[in-house]
């Protein structure tokens, strides 16, 4: 088997074209678009929330959680990609590993389940009133002892 550059010809077109594209747009909305300066326009973007306040603010423990449990899960399906992918070769007769395969998947499902049940039970997903209200106390609490400990 010979190496020849020509080979990855396409491979570097594609990345001409993709430059040329950024490029020509990025330049293009410098040159015609409007540059109309208005308050609302120069303040920072901060998540669709208006910057306010201190940037010290602590946040609920909730906020935290929400993103632990969305890379947790994430992952976890993840691994269902590969599992797909070879189910087919380790389910046919050669391999003979059809219930296997299948049983060990049925059962990394029913944890993920049993996961999800159990944050559902403890109220991580509950953004009621009545928890929001817990949290913003919970928030307080956290800024008095910070500020007590740095008193002393």
């Amino acid at each position: 088997m010979s190496f020849a550059l020509t080979d990855y010809m396409p491979v570097l077109l594609m990345f001409v074209v993709a430059a040329g594209f950024a490029i020509t747009f990025i330049s293009l909305s410098q040159l015609v678009g409007q540059r109309k300066r208005t308050r609302t326009k120069l303040m920072p973007y901060e998540c669709g929330k208006d910057p306010v306040g201190s940037a010290r603010e602590r946040f609920s423990v909730k906020f935290y959680l929400i993103a632990m449990i969305f890379i947790l899960f994430d992952i976890e399906v993840i691994f269902l990609v590969p599992w797909a992918v070879v189910f087919k070769l380790l389910a046919s007769p050669a391999h003979g590993m059809r219930n296997l395969v299948y049983f060990e998947m049925l059962l990394f499902i029913a944890l993920l389940a049993a996961g999800l049940i159990y944050v559902i039970k403890k109220g991580a997903f509950d953004w009621s009133e009545s928890a929001r209200h817990e949290a913003e106390a919970e928030a307080r609490l956290l800024e008095q002892t910070r500020v007590s400990s740095s008193k002393s």
